[in-house]
Order: structure tokens, then sequence, then C-alpha cells
């Protein structure tokens, strides 16, 4: 079965989610899911979308920037399906990952985001290491030193660590090793 997914982020774009649904249609998708809503935003037509398609389906989705926010985000996608045994086609780039040159398409566009996410991060550690050299660059304070008192203070009233990493709005890991670093009286982990 083809199943369609189409979106729009917003209700100006009514125009372009309406030729969305056409286009789906006209290419055999038996159900579409559609909707307006941001790429960032929660999906509930999406995931509407892949909690119904089973094994031996395909989701057909116009472009790939109606479907996923971001490569990561796509490969997510991808992930999910292929475990469902469904495959993916992406109309306006040709890519049909039913097919081995769909697969080799997406494995390609796959080995490209990871190249190029590498390179963002080799670029990021040479500007640190700059930066650094220059005494620009002191890294993130730690915020937790700065609540250690107050931690301590709520420990000692016999307060739990979840109710002091939720009152501070910290994890609870980080109020254990406050707490341990400090031989402090542990308190309940509740």
């Amino acid at each position: 079965m083809l199943v369609g997914y189409a979106r729009t982020s917003t209700l100006e774009q009514e125009a372009g989610l309406e030729a969305q649904v056409r286009d789906l249609k006209a290419l055999g998708c038996e159900r579409i899911f559609s909707e307006r809503v941001s790429s960032i935003g929660r999906r509930a037509e999406l995931e509407a979308a892949l909690d119904f398609v089973r094994e031996g389906d395909v989701l057909v989705v116009t472009k790939m920037d109606r479907l996923a926010r971001s490569v990561r985000h796509m490969w997510e996608i991808v992930g999910r399906l292929q475990a469902k045994g469904v495959g993916l086609n992406i109309v306006n780039l040709g890519i049909d990952t039913t097919t081995p040159t769909g697969k080799l398409m997406m494995t390609m566009l796959g080995g490209v985001a990871e190249f190029e996410r590498d390179m963002m991060l080799e670029r990021q550690r040479e500007g640190i290491a700059k930066a650094k050299s220059e005494g620009k660059y002191k890294g993130r304070p730690a915020t937790i030193q700065t609540k250690a008192d107050e931690i301590n203070a709520l420990a000692a009233q016999g307060m739990s660590m979840g109710k002091i990493a939720a009152q501070l709005g910290i994890g609870k890991g980080s109020v254990h090793r406050t707490l341990t670093r400090g031989n402090s009286r542990s308190p309940r982990s509740s």
C-alpha cells in the first residue's frame, strides 16, 4: 500500500498542502496523512503515518523537507521504516528505498551528511583551541558548583534528591554527585 504524508508550516500555505495531497493521490496513495505544523513542532499526523504503515507499504512524500527537519531526523525516520519493512519514496529526489538504486542514494545522502557533520565538529574544535590559546575561551561555567550550598542546605533539611533536583531545576545525578563529593549526609534517592 502507498501511504502519503503531506505537511506545510502555516495556514498561508494552504495551496501548497492541497498540491501535495493532489500529487500524492495522483501517485496512487490509498491513505494520506496531512497536517499544518512547523517541522520543529509535534507532528501528530507524521507519527500516525509511521504507526499506520505495515510491512510491504511505502511511505510517499513529495519533498524531503516535508518529512524531516534535518538529515539526522530523516535517518531516524528511515530507521523506523526499515525496522517495519516499509519503503520510502521521496518524489522530487527520485529516491525509492524499495529499489537498490534508491537505497544507494539514501546511503550516499547519509554519508554526505555524516561528512558535513564531522567537518563542522573539526572546525569547532579548531576554533575552540585557537580561542583557548588566545585566552578568550574558558568553557561553560560549572553551574552546579554555584548551587552546591543550596543542595547541601536542602539535603540537611531532609529533602530527597529527587525533590532537590526538581526545586533547583537540575538533574538528580548532579545532586547525587554534589552530595557525595562533599561527603554530606545523602538524603533518600526518591
